[in-house]
């Protein structure tokens, strides 16, 4: 990845490569989701029972529903200990308009700035915890609106003084038993970020492109980040056909790195 960034040109911008095999700080003492890849029971829910050796690095395990990289969004105060706000952006995006406005704006006090996803019912909080467990339902509306991971901001300030990372430590914590949800860092979000998200606008960030084929062609035009969540992404075989000009128009097939790659 280094390399990578080292022989193409991002015009000017700094790029830095971390190592998270470097962060000595997340290790089982402080991060319950690194506990939880080192015990047996959690290793064969989430892997299907083939990592038999616990001998094996659990950072270097990458699962479709558990993995660590996923995880390392809930640390980024710690990863980047000198910075006020970040624009967090999923690797499965692609960015089409400028997004140096996101800095300026007004969070209203709140950690995070999401575009929402409940327009349609099934992005409820209900449908991602499991409300007829009482802490759940005692804390939480299951009728609160769900928000989207993908391209967020992060006030870093506002986050370290509501202690963010600790409230996703309870939760997962609490979640030892996988009662309050099954899978996924959005569910855990959800509840860490309860009352201190901010609503954006819907242009910044529009979501589907990896399983929704009927987005307007108009909203994906204003989109200032599109983003293929989902099983189909641009790059394999089942992607969707009239998304995959977005995905790769930036894509140099000279390249040859990009021989090596498996694209389709």
């Amino acid at each position: 990845m280094q390399a990578w960034f080292l022989t193409n040109d991002f015009r000017g911008a700094a790029v830095e490569v971390q190592n998270a095999e470097e962060f000595s700080w997340l290790n089982v003492s402080y991060a319950p989701v690194v506990k939880q890849l080192l015990d047996k029971e959690s290793r064969v829910f989430y892997f299907g029972g083939y990592y038999e050796d616990i001998s094996v690095e659990p950072k270097l395990r990458n699962s479709k529903y558990l993995s660590l990289l996923n995880h390392l969004r809930f640390y980024i105060p710690e990863i980047y200990p000198q910075l006020e706000k970040i624009v967090f952006l999923d690797d499965d995006v692609v960015v089409q308009k400028d997004l140096t406005q996101l800095f300026s704006l007004n969070l209203h006090g709140n950690v995070n700035g999401a575009v929402e996803t409940c327009l349609e019912s099934f992005h409820r909080y209900y449908k991602y915890l499991n409300f007829s467990n009482p802490i759940i339902s005692s804390k939480f509306d299951p009728q609160a609106c769900g928000w989207a991971f993908g391209m967020n901001v992060f006030d870093l300030i506002a986050w370290r003084t509501a202690n963010v990372t600790a409230r996703y430590h309870f939760w997962q914590e609490q979640n030892a038993d996988r009662m309050l949800w099954k899978l996924g860092t959005l569910p855990p979000a959800l509840l860490a970020f309860y009352g201190l998200t901010e609503p954006l606008d819907r242009r910044w960030h529009v979501l589907g492109l990896g399983y929704d084929m009927n987005i307007d062609d108009r909203l994906i035009e204003s989109a200032a980040v599109v983003h293929f969540n989902g099983n189909m992404k641009p790059w394999l075989r089942l992607g969707i056909s009239r998304y995959k000009p977005l995905w790769k128009r930036y894509i140099n097939e000279s390249h040859p790195y990009y021989g090596d790659c498996v694209t389709s």
